[in-house]
């Protein structure tokens, strides 16, 4: 077989752990199904841990049957979308499963948004309903949507008496000083509170036929960082593939024994995944937070014995320098794993020196239901995102032509897998611009560039959209972010590429440099630093010191906005 064929054999399979299977079995069931089987088996466990405030698994599938009743008899019907607007919190979870088990579609949408970013999606999904946290119903209000039911729930409900009233108050100054709406609002036509409908109607959820490989269980929305946001279709087989790829991959992880912390936002795919779908249906302990304060993380962490953390590479970036992490003994955990952006290699080896232990990076994207590709236990390589999982397929093909390239050659990742979504909702060219067809098969074009050595590792450089062209030759914004991350007197830095008439694109370096360096560190000290460490038209041309560089919600730099602020 050519070279460039390498990717059918599965090279990857070579480096996987001799009790990991090649191929997994896909349970042909709805989500609905998988979590009324979860909460029966570990009825009595405990299911969530909110700030001290303790809900079994028992509880909780009383609690979304309840919900679920109710959205039936409020009219919701299988196919709709019902969109939730919520924190990090207990009712995300029972709202997110009381939806689907009454067969709609769920649409999350970001608390950070603002109004025309909301309205835009529930136009888009066109959604039927809104389950949203109080202190955010402004924001929906202002968009001028019409929309019944409203179901409003107040963060203060899942919290332990003695907090209530401080959670209230720190979600307001997070918030914006966001306020909840006077309770006459509830005298208003089509207006509901969550926990009064959690105690008025029964557990008696209707029964709905569901065909697992086609009905779309989740709509949520891309980045919108090239585009208008695109709504992508994952059905419940998406889901339950992504979680059987990742048990298969993971076996020593044991049904009904593991406690992980959730503070990743739970509207996005990373935190969902972990949060909503495999804590839930393999009967996890997970201790919630709605704010990512390390102080409470590190705290959880040590006090309920934690078996597992993931986070973004921006936390790690945070925990490895701080006194902090020393009160945790990360050896006692069974995986430590990065996900939602590229981990810097320079973060991996600074937090072994620091910890003794690695990080095991990963990929996934919102199209994959999150997984995709992993980095096996004790194998990992450092600069490598991993291995395809079990039953997963992915190759590199040229960005522009249905071909696969050769191996060690940086272009496109490609995958299909029974993970990969749908569609995206009401946009069927985009999907297919998105797909390469090589060798009759069809293939799922991710718009991240990497390439795979022959052990089948695959290492990723940057968005197709970030790759900055400097007289016709390519420059990986992400590997000279690498090298000046490597300074020492360097905290954060992110790079783009600046238009530029004659040459085409220059490249830009934002930089942040630690606190004891500002006033003393240049431009010229950065570009002698990079000099025999790049290729001279790799060197930044233009480097702008900053105070902080933007990031989205998870923590990725956002080169979007760094390209709006040089716009």
């Amino acid at each position: 077989m050519s070279e460039s064929f390498l990717y059918l054999e599965k090279p990857w399979l070579k480096s996987y752990p001799s009790d990991v299977p090649a191929e997994v079995d896909i349970p042909k069931i709805s989500l609905c199904e998988a979590f009324d089987r979860a909460s029966e088996k570990w009825r009595d466990r405990t299911a969530l841990i909110f700030y001290g405030k303790k809900i079994s698994f028992g509880e909780l599938r009383e609690k979304v049957d309840r919900t679920s009743t109710a959205l039936y008899e409020l009219g919701i019907r299988k196919g709709d979308v019902v969109a939730l607007l919520l924190l990090t919190c207990t009712e995300h979870i029972i709202a997110f499963y009381a939806a689907l088990k009454a067969g709609a579609t769920v649409t999350p949408i970001s608390p950070v948004y603002v109004s025309p970013e909301i309205k835009y999606q529930l136009e888009n999904s066109g959604a039927k309903a809104i389950i949203c946290q109080d202190m955010l119903w402004e924001k929906v209000e202002k968009t001028g949507i019409e929309i019944k039911p409203v179901i409003l729930t107040n963060i203060g409900e899942s919290l332990p008496a003695s907090k209530k009233l401080l959670g209230q108050s720190i979600m307001r100054s997070v918030y914006q000083k966001m306020a909840a709406p006077p309770r006459s609002i509830f005298k208003r036509e089509g207006f509901y509170q969550l926990q009064d409908l959690i105690k008025n109607y029964p557990p008696k959820p209707p029964k709905i036929d569901f065909n697992p490989q086609e009905d779309v269980a989740c709509l949520p929305y891309t980045g919108g960082t090239t585009g208008p946001p695109k709504g992508v279709m994952l059905t419940h087989t998406n889901y339950l593939a992504s979680d059987a790829q990742f048990s298969a991959f993971f076996p020593f992880l044991n049904d009904g024994e593991e406690l992980g912390i959730s503070y990743m936002p739970l509207y996005h795919l990373a935190g969902q995944f972990g949060g909503i779908i495999r804590g839930i249906l393999h009967g996890y302990t997970q201790i919630l937070f709605t704010t990512p304060d390390m102080d409470d993380i590190l705290s959880a962490i040590e006090k309920y014995k934690a078996t597992n953390f993931g986070g973004a590479p921006t936390l790690f970036e945070l925990l490895k320098t701080s006194e902090k992490v020393d009160r945790v003994n990360w050896k006692k955990l069974k995986i430590i794993i990065s996900g939602a952006d590229a981990l810097h290699e320079a973060t991996a080896k600074e937090w072994f020196e620091r910890t003794g232990t690695w990080i095991h990076d990963c990929w996934g994207m919102t199209e994959t239901a999150a997984t995709g590709i992993y980095t096996p236990i004790g194998k990992g390589k450092i600069g490598s995102i991993g291995v395809p999982l079990p039953g997963c397929m992915a190759g590199i093909a040229d960005p522009d032509e249905d071909r696969f390239l050769p191996v060690g050659e940086i272009g496109e990742i490609v995958m299909k897998g029974s993970q990969v979504f749908k569609g995206y909702w009401k946009n069927p060219e985009a999907y297919k611009e998105n797909q390469a067809v090589i060798r009759g098969e069809t293939w799922f074009r991710t718009g991240d560039l990497g390439r795979m050595d022959q052990d089948g590792y695959f290492f990723i450089y940057d968005r197709k959209r970030d790759l900055i062209k400097y007289k016709g030759l390519r420059i990986h914004a992400r590997e000279v972010e690498e090298v000046i991350k490597t300074h020492p007197n360097v905290k954060e830095v992110g790079v783009i590429g600046i238009p530029e008439r004659t040459v085409g694109e220059n490249v830009k370096a934002y930089v942040v440099l630690e606190a004891d360096a500002r006033g003393k560190v240049s431009e010229a000290d950065i570009n002698e630093y990079c000099r025999d460490k790049l290729a001279h038209y790799k060197i930044p041309k233009i480097i702008e010191f900053v105070g902080e560089i933007p990031k989205t919600d998870v923590g990725k730099v956002s080169r979007r906005e760094l390209r709006e602020m040089e716009i």
